[in-house]
């Protein structure tokens, strides 16, 4: 920095002492810029709110939300060009519902009409993906693009503007000390840059009809997602009500109850079950196969001795439902290569590698920082 912009420092920060602690005034502005000012001001808030409530809308679950941004982040690491997308609460309950119709059996009412609501949930979830993709494209992404650029630029202005008036007070009010010829430049600096502040607020403020086209490219994006799941969800309706008139008109089936077992009673009466020997053999005794239950007493197994090198303990089985996640029992042993964040950490189990999460397990070997 030149000893020019040095001194132009301390004047600034001079003179920000001076209002702050000794109540000086500076230079005022006019109302209009002020009121600009303020609106730029408000606009700036609606659109970083609008766009953090609009992501919650679209996917609700924050511990979603952060896990899905740590896969995209290491997505983006390894180079990696499809990354995973948001689990809709749609897709979940969708393959619930087709699990259990087809462990039940598709043949059953229930079986079947679980079947059929569960692909129809699942259809449901890929239109709220497309809702997903059509809202950050149309809507989310122009107002960031507002924000990063417009704004940002804006905010810059005025950040500059404030510099200039806090340096042209300063000298103005030491006539003597420092020349006519600087405090007018300082002066001409000073408008020249509330010049600039305030025609890039005036043009942020009256091009707002793109902002209004964005909110419209939302409503529309929602508008159609709704349509979709309207149609989707009375196809289903119709298959349920063709189930159930079906059902209804087949004849009731009696329940038949089996046989019951025979005895034959044995020649013989001194034998130990009474004079009878029934037809049906009993089942065999139960057989405690648990080789550490040792005459009737339970001997306590060792804990695994732990490596020198990191590791932790699984406390509970982890299915893994994404790319990258590493799947474990309980009591598996993980050795830990990096910690991702505060949540997540990376390790290697029976070779293979990938993400875990940190409430999972009870770190042993703790990784060395």
């Amino acid at each position: 920095m030149s000893i020019a912009g040095l001194k132009k420092q301390i004047y600034k920060a001079s003179q920000m002492v001076s209002e702050k602690v000794g109540g000086a005034e500076g230079t005022k502005l006019d109302e209009d810029f002020k009121d600009l000012e303020r609106k730029v001001d408000v606009t700036s808030k609606a659109v970083v709110e609008v766009i953090s409530k609009t992501s919650e809308y679209l996917q609700p679950n924050p511990a979603s939300r952060a896990k899905l941004s740590m896969l995209n982040t290491m997505s983006k690491i390894r180079g990696q060009v499809k990354s995973p997308g948001y689990p809709q609460a749609e897709g979940l309950l969708g393959e619930c519902m087709a699990k259990y119709g087809r462990d039940l059996g598709e043949e059953t009412n229930f079986g079947g009409a679980l079947v059929d609501a569960g692909e129809t949930m699942k259809r449901l979830a890929e239109v709220k993906d497309s809702l997903d993709i059509d809202v950050k494209q149309n809507f989310i992404d122009p107002l960031q693009s507002l924000y990063d650029k417009d704004i940002r630029e804006i905010q810059h202005h005025l950040k500059k503007l404030e510099g200039r008036r806090l340096d042209y007070d300063y000298k103005k009010k030491r006539p003597g000390k420092i020349p006519d010829e600087e405090v007018k430049q300082a002066l001409e600096k000073f408008h020249e840059s509330k010049e600039v502040a305030e025609t890039s607020m005036y043009n942020l403020l009256e091009t707002d009809i793109e902002q209004v086209s964005q909110l419209s490219s939302l409503v529309e994006s929602q508008l159609q997602y709704h349509q979709q799941a309207v149609q989707i969800l009375e196809e289903l309706s119709t298959k349920l009500k063709e189930r159930i008139t079906e059902a209804q008109s087949r004849p009731r089936r009696e329940y038949v109850p089996k046989p019951k077992p025979v005895f034959e009673f044995a020649e013989s009466i001194d034998q130990s079950n009474g004079g009878f020997t029934p037809t049906v053999s009993a089942p065999p005794p139960a057989r405690n196969s648990d080789p550490y239950l040792q005459f009737g007493r339970a001997s306590i197994r060792k804990p695994r001795t732990p490596s020198e090198q990191p590791c932790c303990k699984a406390l509970y089985d982890f299915e893994p439902e994404n790319e990258g996640e590493l799947g474990f029992h309980e009591g598996d042993i993980i050795t830990l290569t990096n910690q991702i964040d505060e949540n997540w950490y990376e390790g290697m189990l029976r070779g293979q590698s990938g993400f875990f999460p940190l409430n999972y397990v009870e770190v042993i070997v703790p990784l060395s920082h």
